[in-house]
């Protein structure tokens, strides 16, 4: 009977986590052999304070999870020490964060790929995302943007009231 209780509580985690791959709009693999507690401790924190969760997974559920999904490539890169960061909002919070523990932690973490609305992506596609701004940097860009552009507008605008307003010699 205990078997059975463990059996229905792995197929039980392995449709949430179906689910959660889902519903999100991105997600980060990662190998995390050889992280300290306290290391662990604040990338978790940092992770989930950017809308993104962090979990341990082993392979052969995460393998599960993606069957006969658009994400079964990802099989190639599930050996080791898998953890998944899902997130459900901002595409590149997961990727930037990783991607920059990574590069802190030389050989100890390692990113091994990702996805993105559904589509597989490899590691260095991840690192390239990671590179880009987050949803606030984007939003802070455009709105220099604008402020630049009204700007310029305005200063047109002003110049053609004044240049309409000279006398006529």
């Amino acid at each position: 009977m205990p078997s059975e209780k463990i059996l229905t509580a792995k197929q039980a985690y392995v449709a949430e986590l179906k689910e959660k791959i889902a519903n999100s709009v991105a997600g980060v693999v990662v190998d995390y052999k050889g992280i300290n507690v306290a290391d662990d401790t604040k990338l978790r924190k940092e992770l989930r304070e950017a809308g993104v969760e962090y979990f341990v997974v082993k392979n052969t559920m995460l393998r599960q999870a993606i069957s006969g999904t658009e994400l079964e490539g990802m099989n190639e890169v599930l050996e080791g020490t898998t953890a998944l960061a899902i997130a459900s909002e901002d595409r590149i919070a997961a990727a930037r964060i990783l991607c920059k523990f990574a590069d802190a932690s030389k050989d100890k973490f390692n990113v091994k790929a990702g996805y993105m609305d559904g589509k597989l992506m490899e590691k260095s596609a991840v690192e390239e995302i990671a590179k880009l701004p987050g949803l606030e940097g984007m939003l802070s860009m455009f709105a220099g943007a604008l402020t630049s552009t009204l700007s310029g507008l305005a200063v047109a605008m002003q110049a053609y009231v004044d240049k309409s307003e000279e006398p006529a010699a």
